[in-house]
């Protein structure tokens, strides 16, 4: 069982670790050190500020980025009695026109370019929006230097914690972001979790190398009342430098980045000299560039798993005995189970189905839809996966990635990891097209290495290895791979690119 005070605000974590190590430092950044004392008395400052023009319940979107300011930001608006809802800074036009409205934000804390994006945009800001303030400016600034003994000022006692404290937003990769709704009990439940299942203490030292802050690293690490370096260089060369600085026992980067620096011809000279494992999540690390790393540094890389509606975490791979390829058990308190795509009746250890999960992380529901529970209150995940013997999770695809070829249930995911280790191969990504007589067939967009290899030569490396209706129809070379805003791979655009090439 995970030790939690799940009946506590999410303001009352930042609140505990200022009284339990007041003058332990929060947050590092490249030039200056928050203690817990000073960010939860800047949380209450903001907490008053925003009480003067905010009621209780009120919705305030808040743009990511990857400072204190935002951690102080997070809670002082869990502290108005307000709702924090989550903002991505690199959402453009349309899509962070839409994020907003949804979230009926009427406070907006953004970044200076978020600003600047909804100023030129035709249309302005949604009319919910009463009030944009920007990090940095004298409006900011007035936030933090509010009476922080006003009647905001204290975690919230008079709270249900399975009121609604946070909306985050689904990637928006199968249609418009949906936002999802967390309670209290989720994040301070999840934190916990998070903390046990990561090995996280008072005497952890968090490097986060990720582009923006996010409520998971943050939320774990204040439970744990560790300290968090953030390191904003996207160069991996310099967070490895930062981590042996600051004396980081636990480094959490994104797999883009990882798999940068597997292949850096740099990696050679580098060493970690105080991180005891190597965290990744947000997408599926391949097992070739975790165990370069893990080889390289003397470290475990392990892998995680979760969903906005989870919380984020349901799973975390061991550090110190990590399965390749897994995404590891279930965290505490938390069930998790594979059924039949068709049947919905459950599989057994190897057989491939649906993840369901089931645990006191699932969100309170989506922003204005109907609850996606079933009856016994299991959520369905939209991942394609299976369990081993021991209940590890391995992750295969998105359902919605899945096609038929012949009636052969084919994934795009499987054939990525045989053409990955092509040599001339340096990125991928597989896709389906439609084919009049099968149903549809693989094709491949790769960056090679050497540009100078035949397309038809990988096609044949992978083809040979693979059943037939897994091979590869045709293969193009291209520089980059497209992604969506958020870097993620949407399938379905380039299916509909490769329909109208």
């Amino acid at each position: 069982m995970v030790s939690a005070r799940s009946d506590r605000s999410l303001d009352a974590l930042l609140l505990d670790a200022a009284e339990e190590a007041p003058d332990r430092a929060a947050i590092v950044t490249a030039d200056r050190t928050v203690t817990f004392r000073e960010l939860d008395a800047a949380a209450s400052s903001c907490a008053a500020g925003l009480s003067r023009f905010t009621e209780p319940g009120d919705v305030v979107a808040l743009v990511s980025t990857l400072d204190p300011a935002f951690a102080a930001a997070y809670y002082g608006i869990a502290r108005a009695r307000c709702v924090v809802a989550i903002v991505n800074p690199l959402l453009r036009g349309a899509a962070l026109r839409h994020v907003l409205t949804l979230s009926a934000a009427r406070v907006l804390i953004s970044t200076p370019e978020v600003a600047q994006r909804l100023g030129e945009d035709a249309e302005g800001l949604p009319p919910a929006v009463e009030r944009l303030i920007e990090f940095g400016s004298p409006a900011f600034d007035e936030l933090l230097r509010a009476d922080a003994d006003g009647p905001a000022a204290g975690a919230r006692k008079d709270h249900d914690p399975d009121d609604v404290v946070c909306v985050q937003f689904t990637s928006g990769t199968t249609g418009p972001s949906k936002g999802v709704q967390l309670t209290h009990r989720n994040l301070v439940v999840n934190a916990a979790q998070i903390a046990d299942a990561h090995g996280l203490d008072a005497d952890s030292k968090m490097l986060n190398h990720l582009p923006n802050f996010h409520p998971m690293h943050l939320n774990a690490g204040v439970h744990a009342v560790a300290e968090q370096i953030l390191c904003a260089a996207p160069d991996s060369a310099v967070a490895v430098e930062t981590a042996n600085r600051h004396g980081a026992t636990h480094y959490y980067s994104l797999p883009v980045r990882l798999i940068r620096l597997a292949e850096d011809p740099r990696l050679p000279g580098l060493a970690l000299t105080t991180v005891r494992g190597i965290q990744s999540g947000g997408a599926a690390l391949p097992v070739a560039a975790a165990s370069t790393l893990s080889a390289h540094f003397g470290v475990p890389v392990a892998q995680g798993y979760g969903l906005a509606e989870t919380s984020p975490l349901t799973h975390s791979d061991r550090l110190d005995a990590p399965v390749p390829g897994s995404v590891g058990h279930v965290v505490g308190d938390t069930e998790c189970r594979i059924v039949d795509v068709d049947l919905r009746t459950t599989l057994g250890a190897g057989r491939k189905g649906e993840v369901q999960v089931r645990g006191p992380q699932l969100m309170k529901g989506y922003l204005g839809l109907s609850s996606p529970l079933d009856a016994d209150g299991w959520f369905s995940t939209g991942d394609l996966g299976y369990q081993d013997e021991e209940g590890r999770l391995f992750l295969v695809d998105r359902l919605k990635d899945v096609f038929k070829h012949d009636n052969w249930l084919v994934s795009p995911t499987e054939i990525e990891r045989v053409l990955a280790r092509h040599p001339a191969v340096r990125e991928c990504v597989v896709f389906d097209y439609p084919h009049e007589q099968s149903g549809a067939v693989a094709r491949a967009l790769v960056v090679l290495s050497d540009p100078a290899t035949p397309v038809e030569e990988v096609a044949a490396f992978v083809n040979g290895q693979v059943p037939y209706y897994e091979r590869i129809e045709r293969v193009t070379a291209v520089e980059a791979i497209p992604r969506s805003h958020n870097g993620k791979i949407v399938r379905r655009d380039l299916r509909e690119a490769a329909l109208r090439a």
